[in-house]
Order: C-alpha cells, then structure tokens, then sequence
C-alpha cells in the first residue's frame, strides 16, 4: 500500500475513522432493538423510535414474548371443548341410552343433533369461524350416532355391511349439502368425501360378492374420487379424494395382478379399466403426469401378459412379459407428426409439451416407457443366472486338472428363452443412440454369448470355442469400437449448451417440439466438463472388461482337456499380445502383462505335459522373465509393467526350486543374469544392478550350504578383492559414482556370509576377525565419507557385537531381580521423553550427513 502520509498521521486517522464506525454500530444496535420489541410485544405501545443521530438512551426492561398467540390458544380450547363433547354423547349413546323410553330417545337425539348443526350458522354470523368449527365436528359425530342409534332401536334384523352402506350414503350426501350449505366450513365437506368411500365397497359386500365385485367397486369409486381431484376446489377435499383414490385404486390393481394369474380376461378387464382411469388423470394432471403413467403402463403390461400366458409355454412367461415391455417403450419413440398446437388452442389439462404425436404429454410418454423399461429389467435379472451358472461354473472344480470333469457332463440347463430375454433387450438398446444404451447392450451382448452354453445345454467343445470367440469379439471391440460407436455424436466445443450458439437448440430440444426429439432416444446432446469423453474410449473399457472377466472362466474350463489347454491358452496369448501391440493406453498395459501371465500359464502347461518334476518347472519358468526382459528393451510403453510382471513370475519358480538346493542356486543364478543383463539399459541399471549382485549373492550362499563349506570367506573374498578394485577404479573415473555401486556389492559379498558364518560359530577367532574387519569398513568410511561403507560396516560391527555380547546380557539379566530391568526401561524412556526433542534433532542431523554422503 502506498500512501505519502506520515505513520504519526496515519494512525489518527485511522483512530478517528474507528470511533465513527462504533458510534454508526450503536446506532444501529438501539435500532435492532426497537424493531425487535414492536415485532414481539404488538400489545404494548410502542415507544417512539429514537432519533439517527441521538444518542441511545438506557433501555428499560423488555417486555417477555409471549410463547403463544392468542388464536392458538383459542383453537387448544375449542378442540379440547369439542373433544369432550363428542365424548360426552358418545358415553350417552352408548351407556345411557337404555335408561329412556322411546319418545324421550327421539327428543334427545333430535334436539342435540338439530342443535349442534344450527350453532354453527349463528356463530359465522358473529364471525366465530373457529368455535363454529368445534360444534359442527360435534354434529357430525352425533349424525353418525343418530345413524347407529336408528339401527339399534328402529332396524336390529338389518345386515350391518347393508346398512352401513346405505348410512354412509345418506351422511355423504347430507354433510355435503350442509358443507356446500356453510362453505366457510372446512370439516364437513372432508368428512363427506370419506363417507362416500364406504357405500360401493360395502354394499357389493352385503350383496356377496366376490373379490372381482370388490374390485371393481373399488375401482368406481377411486374414479369418483379422481373426479373430486379435477373438479373441486377446496384443497381438503383434493387431499381426502386423493388419499381416497390411491388406496381404493391400489387394491383395485392389485387385485386386478392377482386375477390376471388366475382369471386372465377378468383381470385384464379391471387393469385395463385401472389403467385407462389412471392415465386419463395423468393427463389432467401434468405434475403427477410420469408417476400416473408409469402405474398404468405396469397395469396394461400385467393385463397383456395375463391374456397372453395362458398361450404360451411356462418358460415362456417372462419372456412374454418382457415383450409387452418392451413395446410399451416404444411410446417413447419420436414420429412425425402435425406442427404443435399453440398454448391457445392447447386442450386442458395438457401441459403443452405434447409428444412427437401430439396426442400424450412428455410426462406421460416418460411414465410410460419408463414403466415398460421397468418390466424389461425384471425380465433381464431373470435371465441373469445362466450368465453367472456359464461365468463361474467352471470354476468350481472337484477333480483334478485335465480330468474331463465338465467334458463329460453339460453344465446345468437354464431355460432356453432367457437367452431371448437378453437378445432382445441388446438388439432394442443398440437402436438408442445414447452412450449409455449402447453401453448397456454390450454388457448385454456379452452376457448373452456368456449364457448361451448354459442355456442350450452344448457340448463341452462348443463351449469353450464360444467363450473363446467372446473374449475375441470383446477384445477387438476394445481396440476398434467403431462400430460401436455408429451414430453417436461426438460433441463440439461449439455445441456447449452454456454457450449462445447452443441455447436456440437446447431450447428446442427441450420443449419436446416436432423436429427436435429428446430423452432416451435423441442422440448425444453434449453437455459441460463431458465434451472431452469420447464414446469410443467408454465403449472400448467396457468390451475389454468383458474380455478379461470372460478369460478366468475359458481357462478354468480349459483346464478339462490337456489339448484344450494348450489351444484355449494359445489362442489367449495371440489375443492378448494383439491387444498389447494394436491397443493404445492402459489397456495395452493391461492386455501386455495379462499375455505374460498367460504364457507362464502355458509354460507350466508344457511341464506337466511333459511330466517334469517341479525343479525342472522352476527353471522353465524363468523363460518368462527372460523374455519379458528382452521385450521390454524392444517396447518401450509396456516396458516397466511387461519387466514388473515377469519378475513376479520368477518367484514361484524360486519356490519351485527350493525342494533341491542344487537347482535353486541355479534358479538364482539364472535370474541375477537376467537382471545384469537388463541393467545394460541405463533406464534399470540402479535397480536392476542391485538385483543381479543380490540373486548372485544369494546363490553364492545356497551353493556354499550345498557344498557344507564351513569357511565361506575362502571363496568370496577372491570375488570381493576384484570388486572393490573395479569399484575404486570407476570412483576414479566417475567422482558422482555412489559408494553403494562401487562398493557395496564386493562388501556386501564378504561381510554378510562372514556374520552368518559368525553367528552359528561357537568359537571366537572368526567373530573377532569380523569384528576388526567391520570397525576398519567403518572408520574407511566415515574417514572418507563414504556411506555404504559406514552403513554396511556398522551394521555389521553392531550385530557382531550383539552376539559376543548376547550370552552374558542374558547371564546379567538372569541374576538381577525381576523388577529392576522394567525399572532401568521406565527410567531409559523417561530420559529419552524428557530430551526427546534434543535426540530427534541428533538423530536428524545424523541422517542428513548420512545422506550427505557417496
């Protein structure tokens, strides 16, 4: 900040503008204040405002706000008074009715019905809505006690279910004209519509009839609550007339399903009729357009297939229901169709997003094909277990290898006709030119191919050729998904719907005009942060996830026959190499190191063919590391994983081998060449000059056990003295040469083998040879600073001393008493706690010069 004034000055100003801005803040604070109490205490005169540029005078107490308004209270009071009443002559009905004669009864029963429904009239008169409200509950109640009263005294031999009906019937129609009657009355005309529930249900039921009757008794009267829902007003009402409607109108469909299994034409009159209802009022009503729908669309859908089930064989059902589905999607698809009728001459009740065709809204199409697609996906996961039978059947094995355990026996029969189910469904998705659809159709396409053995019972050889055709398709569909692709859009930056070139298109493809087709089945609109997705990439990790799931099942499956092996792993090692030299990205990463493991696969295949025991398997095996080597010199993107992964092969060919040590010296052997000569590449040397020197090492150790040579140190120090020369030599050449590479080999294959040697000797020269050894490596390196010698020297010294030193802390510790060495551990951590931060700055500065060093 530059400012030319003095800080002296600068910070009087700065004071100054401070106390203004205080003074402005309690200004505003007494303000708060008094809106606060004009807001919360309305019944109390307010104060007069003080003025904006006076100071705020003391404020006295304020007045406690009231945690009710008084129009609360008064509803709590008139419920409560109304509740009481109704209990009142609830208790007088019921109990003390029997103490009056009948005249007395009629009088009673008259005066206080006629009562409580003629207050209400006085009250709105003087404007007491609410008390009002009370005594006309309470005449309703005492209707419906007049009601059972008249049936107790004046109809005793009368059908409870008949009269009920009728009752219901008479109270509908009299609290309904006595609600029309008062309409600033809210309860009556509620009630009302709940009464006019009850007499159809209740009247099939006096009449016998069956559940059929019931239904459609239901059905009638979830119509006339629809109709209450589109054209009356109150609010109340709607929401009675809808809770009304949803629940007679369920059980008239469910009851519709369960008669379309056992009464076909029945039960498809009363879906029909369901659905036609229901999508009549999904029409009228735009906002519970796509939930309608989608009921009636699964109505007619259980209605077409319960007329078509009987037809057909049993394995058949699903399909058939699957089908109907599917053409109830259909709705969706865009056609031509007569331009749009403006809003002006648009019918009521349309919500002006009419269909391709004109004649169905957006929603309803929505509801519709959704309820279809619905049905079509209960049908796919009912054909899914002949894909999971034919992707893990073979993996379940109870023999040995090369058996002919599934060659002998097809796996187990599904029904033919879910292979329809899954075909079908790809075919309708591969038509949609949306990602997403075409990405589920090749799931699908892959599941059915995966399910057809299984489905059609074939034979072990057809089998396994599928599977292996599958795996093929799949992955040259990963390499070129052209195809796939085919009709999909890929999206411009132009086309971005946030820009102003794409609002006019957007915009027609949202309004559901004729001509600009969208949903499910318009193509790829793009959309932000998606442009640079590109199908192809989407639809190629899909086909080669299936691929390489479906390669686990052909070689378990495989494993039956010894000549199948050998061609099913063959033709996976062409397919996959294809893969790893076509491909691009990731998956030719993944395909290169999934070909690597295949070819151990068949190498070991070789060896039990063969008949090799597992020594001479091991040093076959390191085949495969050799060769990955000499590819990764070659191909350069695939490389580090191609070299990573034949690595991990060579372990289970050490482990092969360790059975005879002779051969595990040789395995080593064999792979510390294959490391050296990788480390030629500059790119491996650090890492793969270090493998090499450990694996030669190591088989250096395991040879010297074979031969129970006693002093090792006579056949490596005549290796390690021209090591150390060759590494002095290059530290003359190469200044920024590490010590670790110049040195720590030729030391390493001295000092380790002497201080096993040393550990397992019971006699002294040997430690104390190593010992001196030891301390010169280390003052050599810390004179020098040279950090493999200090390291390696050091470490050395240290466990050569642990154990000369080991008998007698254990003799020391044996004679001390059991509570001092915990004593002497709590007294070391106390100390090292209490200098902790000294000691973690030693140990740091230690490692820094450490690190410091060649």
């Amino acid at each position: 900040m530059d400012n030319s004034l003095p800080p002296a000055d600068e910070l009087v100003l700065v004071d100054r503008e401070l106390a203004r801005l205080d003074a402005r803040r309690s200004q505003l604070l007494a303000r708060r204040a008094w809106l606060l109490r004009v807001l919360y205490a309305p019944t109390a005169p307010a104060p007069i405002p003080p003025a904006p540029g006076a100071r705020p005078a003391a404020a006295g107490p304020r007045p406690p706000v009231a945690d009710s308004t008084p129009r609360s209270a008064q509803n709590v009071l008139l419920t409560l008074g109304g509740t009481l009443l109704t209990i009142a002559a609830i208790a007088f009905t019921l109990v003390s009715w029997g103490s009056m004669g009948i005249g007395g009864r009629s009088v009673v029963l008259f005066a206080v019905t006629s009562a409580a429904l003629a207050v209400p009239v006085a009250l709105l008169r003087r404007g007491l809505a609410s008390t009002a409200e009370s005594v006309a509950a309470l005449g309703l109640v005492l209707m419906v006690l007049d009601a059972y009263a008249l049936h107790r005294v004046a109809l005793p031999e009368t059908d409870g279910a008949g009269y009920t009906a009728v009752a219901a019937a008479v109270l509908a129609g009299a609290w309904t004209a006595y609600g029309s009657a008062l309409s600033r009355l809210r309860i009556p005309l509620p009630t009302a519509v709940v009464a006019g529930q009850l007499p159809l249900p209740l009247g099939v039921l006096a009449a016998g009839g069956g559940p059929t009757a019931f239904a459609w008794a239901a059905l009638v009267t979830a119509a006339a609550d629809g109709a209450l829902i589109l054209w009356t007003r109150p609010a109340a009402v709607r929401i009675t007339a809808a809770v009304g409607a949803t629940g007679l109108g369920g059980w008239a469909l469910l009851t519709g399903g369960w008669l379309s299994l056992t009464s076909p034409w029945s039960g498809a009159a009363l879906l029909l009729a369901s659905a036609a209802l229901t999508l009549y009022a999904a029409r009228r009503l735009p906002s519970l357009a796509v939930a309608a729908s989608a009921v009636a669309g699964l109505a007619a859908v259980a209605a077409a297939g319960g007329l078509l089930r009987p037809a057909v064989p049993a394995d058949w059902t699903v399909p058939v229901y699957a089908l109907c589905g599917l053409a109830l999607v259909s709705v969706w698809r865009p056609s031509a169709a007569p331009a749009a009728p403006s809003p002006a001459t648009s019918p009521a009740g349309d919500d002006g997003a009419a269909g391709a065709g004109g004649r169905l809204p957006v929603g309803v199409r929505l509801g519709l094909a959704c309820a279809g697609a619905g049905v079509a996906a209960l049908g796919v996961v009912w054909a899914l277990p002949p894909v999971a039978v034919g992707l893990l059947g073979p993996m379940a094995r109870t023999t040995e290898v090369w058996s002919g355990e599934h060659a002998d026996r097809a796996l187990t029969s599904f029904p033919g006709t879910a292979v329809l189910v899954l075909a079908v469904a790809a075919a309708v998705l591969a038509a949609v030119p949306r990602l997403w659809a075409r990405c589920v159709a090749l799931a699908l396409a892959w599941a059915l191919l995966t399910a057809l053995p299984v489905s059609l019972g074939l034979p072990y050889a057809a089998t396994l050729a599928l599977q292996l055709l599958t795996i093929a398709a799949a992955l040259a569909s990963a390499v070129r998904p052209g195809p796939l692709t085919r009709g999909l859009r890929r999206p411009e930056p132009s086309e971005d719907p946030g820009t102003p070139q794409a609002e006019p298109a957007a915009a027609a493809g949202a309004s559901g005009a004729p001509g600009a087709p969208w949903g499910p089945w318009a193509p790829s609109r793009p959309r932000p942060q998606a442009a640079a997705a590109e199908p192809g990439t989407v639809l190629g990790w899909l086909a080669y996830a299936c691929g390489l799931v479906s390669v686990p099942s052909a070689v378990a499956l495989a494993l039956d026959v010894r000549a199948a092996t050998f061609a099913a792993l063959g033709t996976l090692l062409v397919l996959l190499t294809g893969v790893a030299v076509l491909g691009t990205g990731a998956r030719r990463v993944v395909a290169a190191c999934a070909a690597v493991l295949t070819a151990t696969g068949l190498v070991v295949a070789v060896a039990a063919a063969a008949g090799w025991e597992d020594h001479w398997t091991a040093l076959a095996l390191l085949l495969v590391p050799g060769a990955t080597a000499a590819v990764g010199a070659k191909a350069r993107p695939v490389a580090l994983p191609v070299e990573i992964t034949g690595a991990v092969v060579a372990l289970p060919a050490f482990a092969l081998a360790a059975s005879r040590p002779a051969f595990l010296a040789l395995a080593l052997a064999l792979g510390g060449v294959i490391a050296a000569a990788t480390a030629v590449r500059p790119e491996r040397r650090r890492f793969a000059s270090w493998t090499a020197a450990v694996l030669f090492l190591l088989a250096t150790w395991v040879r010297l056990a074979v031969w129970e040579v006693a002093t090792p140190e006579a056949y490596i120090l005549p290796v390690t003295v021209p090591a150390l020369v060759v590494g002095f030599l290059r530290r003359r050449r190469d200044r920024d040469a590490s010590s670790w590479t110049a040195y720590g080999p030729g030391l390493a294959a001295t000092l380790l083998p002497s201080l096993l040697a040393a550990w397992t000797d019971p006699e002294w020269p040997r430690p104390l040879a190593l010992g001196v050894a030891a301390l010169v490596v280390t003052l050599l390196g810390a004179r020098f600073r040279l950090q493999a010698l200090l390291v390696l020297g050091g470490s050395v010294l240290a466990l050569d001393g642990l154990h000369e030193l080991a008998p007698y802390v254990v003799q020391a510790v044996g004679a001390l008493p059991r509570w001092l060495p915990p004593a002497l551990a709590g007294l070391l951590l106390l100390a090292v706690g209490a200098t902790y931060e000294q000691r973690l700055r030693d140990a740091r500065r230690l490692r820094d010069r450490v690190a410091r060093m060649r």
